[in-house]
């Protein structure tokens, strides 16, 4: 075998090889864990009924009465990989090239929003997101998710309740409840009126809210991107939002 052929073989393998271990590192990434209230929550002390903690720092004392104004707090920690703080973004299944099936992943932490409780119930809320910081778990999809939201048109979506959610009893007692948020979500230009499944607790002078809504893209107007190295993507997935709130 001649030298030029020696080199060209070397040089197939070694591309070979590269091959590979992009396909492997692809694949082998782990998706952020989805928005819950764990990761709303990671690193604060949860108040509880008795006025105990489940670890962390002094109590601030259970809170007999909620009612008030709740902002979206600023400056709330958010870690893309992690999932922790607050955050709003999507999940969508999709279908790549010599991989086969995998999670496309975008969120942002810029998130901004109140929520009034009156009487125990919450009489209003209103969340705004800024999609044009949304990130990717693969940096390459971030462009085109740019593209298809059209965010130099439509830079935010919202999302304000049109019904008022009624609360527990024990919402107030750091217990863990779950409602259903019926209100206007609004992408791309596109409002439908929805019900948002959301989970909340009460913890350390803090309310903790997370939840996720399956909607079709097609419904706001939105093409799924494409690329080479994609052969499919459906056209719905999981609105996600999780948010930490403070009161004042």
């Amino acid at each position: 075998m001649s030298k030029p052929q020696k080199v060209l073989l070397s040089l197939i393998a070694f591309l070979a090889v590269v091959a590979v271990a992009a396909v492997v590192w692809y694949v082998a990434r782990d998706n952020p864990d989805k928005a819950s209230l764990e990761g709303a929550l990671a690193g604060r002390t949860t108040t509880t009924a008795a006025g105990k903690t489940d670890g962390g720092s002094a109590p601030e004392g259970p809170s007999s009465d909620i009612d008030g104004t709740w902002t979206v707090e600023t400056g709330a920690s958010f870690d893309f990989d992690s999932a922790d703080g607050t955050f709003a973004g999507f999940r969508v299944e999709e279908e790549l090239v010599g991989i086969g099936a995998t999670e496309a992943v975008g969120r942002t932490g810029d998130v901004s929003g109140t929520m009034t409780i009156d009487a125990g119930d919450v009489s209003d809320a209103r969340f705004e997101v800024d999609l044009t910081t949304i990130r990717s778990d693969r940096e390459k999809r971030e462009d085109r998710i740019q593209d298809a939201l059209e965010t130099s048109r439509f830079p935010t979506a919202t999302f304000e309740t049109t019904e008022p959610i009624d609360l527990p009893d024990n919402a107030a007692d750091g217990e863990e409840v779950s409602v259903n948020a019926t209100g206007d979500l609004t992408i791309h230009g596109v409002t439908k009126s929805v019900e948002f499944p959301l989970d909340a607790k009460l913890a350390d002078g803090t309310v903790a809210v997370a939840g996720s809504l399956d909607i079709s893209f097609a419904d706001y107007g939105v093409e799924v991107p494409s690329a080479p190295a994609v052969v499919s993507a459906e056209d719905h997935g999981l609105i996600e939002l999780q948010l930490i709130l403070v009161k004042g």
